[in-house]
């Protein structure tokens, strides 16, 4: 199959969020997105973008995407967060997540960052083999935390 890697465009923001919302789905919370296309637009393609994404292009079709962003490492400097990587269920195994892979990789490299990271659930099996494969460590040991809008408002207002 033929398809191109490039960067997201604002017309592009409707289809990413589609993608977004499959992998919520694929990740077993399919209500869990609140985030908008207005959102996406505002905080991705406005005068100070919060992040950076690429899609995976066939027939003038998007069917993937990576969301990445900085982080600032005390250890390290700046580093890269991979937010997201989808590639729509029908087009798995057609080598575009590879390729979405592969230019988050370049990107880091060309913004001389130290790492790049990101999150991938443990049951999630054909990712984290991919990931060893490339290169990649699963840190053991290591735990995710979060604190979500209603925790973060109790927390602050001492309840």
């Amino acid at each position: 199959m033929e398809y191109i890697v490039r960067d997201a465009a604002i017309e592009d923001v409707p289809k990413i969020l589609e993608l977004i919302k499959e992998l919520a789905v694929y990740e077993k919370e399919p209500n869990a997105v609140t985030i908008t296309v207005d959102d996406l637009e505002k905080e991705g393609f406005g005068k100070d973008p919060l992040f950076q994404c690429f899609v995976a292009v066939t027939n003038d079709q998007i069917m993937g995407m990576a969301l990445v962003y900085y982080r600032f490492s005390t250890w390290k400097g700046r580093t890269i967060h991979l937010e997201d990587l989808i590639v729509k269920e029908a087009m798995r195994g057609t080598g575009a997540g590879t390729a979405l892979y592969k230019r988050v990789m370049e990107y880091a490299k060309q913004k001389n960052v130290k790492r790049v990271e990101w999150n991938v659930l443990d049951w999630n099996t054909p990712a984290v083999d991919f990931y060893i494969k490339s290169g990649a460590k699963i840190l053991k040991g290591w735990q995710v935390v979060q604190m979500d809008e209603e925790g973060l408002c109790a927390f602050v207002s001492g309840n």
